[in-house]
């Protein structure tokens, strides 16, 4: 894998919401940025209902957010965050926002993306995945293939100057199937601190802990690491 990895050149972080790439995969992002892998994040919504507290409105908490997610990013090496600033809790995959993210694609033109798995409705017994999660994932996956490889899907991005780009890896976050690990153990650290960045969102310190647990895993020589799970998906 590691061969692999020393290949490729960039990475695009598709997800909902501030703060969803440091707890889906910021130690992937840490090492690979480590690597000299150039990574970017793609933040589709604002944020901004991402509180119960009375006192703070909608606008002045999706600032906090977009500042937030900045603070984590250079945590972890990110090179480039583009927020699309659409409304939180509302995110639909529709035509206008599929061809939002075929341009970020053709411009950035990752080798890789990371983003959700919308096939994932529930975890376990006691957490529903948030609706904006799963759109994400279904947005980006239709944005990759087929539209931001050919050029009769969104012809008015030709006029902009941005050809056709296809992604051939993808990681898929969150996915109840996993089929590809990564290693976090050196950036498992990372990973928490810019999670910390996060402080609207954190009212428990002990989300921390549990982020930590979740991570640790054991690698086929029985070694005890910290690792970030997705199912892998290779596009021709």
């Amino acid at each position: 894998m590691q061969g692999i990895m020393e290949q490729k050149k960039r990475v695009m972080v598709i997800v909902a919401h501030p703060d969803d790439p440091e707890f889906y995969c910021g130690g992937t992002v840490a090492r690979w940025s480590r690597e000299g892998m150039e990574v970017g994040y793609l933040i589709l919504t604002n944020g901004n209902k991402g509180s119960s507290d009375p006192t703070v409105t909608p606008e002045h908490l999706a600032s906090i957010r977009r500042i937030e997610q900045q603070t984590a990013a250079r945590i972890l090496g990110v090179k480039e965050v583009v927020f699309l600033d659409e409304p939180d809790g509302e995110l639909q995959a529709s035509l206008q926002l599929r061809q939002r993210v075929v341009r970020e694609i053709r411009r950035y033109r990752p080798d890789i993306v990371i983003c959700p798995d919308p096939a994932v409705y529930y975890f376990d017994t006691s957490y529903i995945n948030h609706p904006d999660h799963r759109m994400a994932g279904v947005v980006a996956l239709e944005a990759i293939f087929p539209a931001a490889r050919n050029r009769m899907y969104h012809p008015e991005l030709l006029e902009e100057g941005l050809e056709p780009h296809a992604v051939h890896e993808i990681y898929l976050a969150g996915s109840a199937q996993p089929n590809r690990w990564v290693d976090i153990s050196d950036t498992i650290d990372l990973k928490i601190e810019a999670i910390k960045a996060h402080a609207s969102q954190i009212s428990d310190l002990e989300v921390l802990d549990r982020v930590r647990q979740r991570a640790l895993d054991t690698d086929s020589y029985g070694r005890q690491v910290y690792r970030e799970a997705f199912h892998y998906l290779y596009i021709r």
